[in-house]
């Protein structure tokens, strides 16, 4: 399933929040990343921590990004 501009954002912009309170990034990272480079990085390898829920006819859909 695709995940729309606005779910990619919220997923990117979520787990880059995550990292700045200090959770281990999951890619290699450099003195010069940031934590939004960290997380698009972790969202373009597919190794991001977090999943979508869609409700569609109140049914309940996990989208994950592994």
């Amino acid at each position: 399933m695709e995940l729309t501009k606005y779910e990619i954002t919220r997923l990117i912009s979520a787990r880059a929040q995550q990292l700045s309170c200090g959770a281990p990034a999951l890619v290699k990272t450099n003195k010069e990343s940031t934590a939004y480079t960290i997380s698009k990085d972790e969202f373009d390898n597919k190794t991001i921590p977090l999943a979508i829920i869609r409700t569609k006819n109140n049914k309940k859909e996990i989208i994950t990004i592994n």
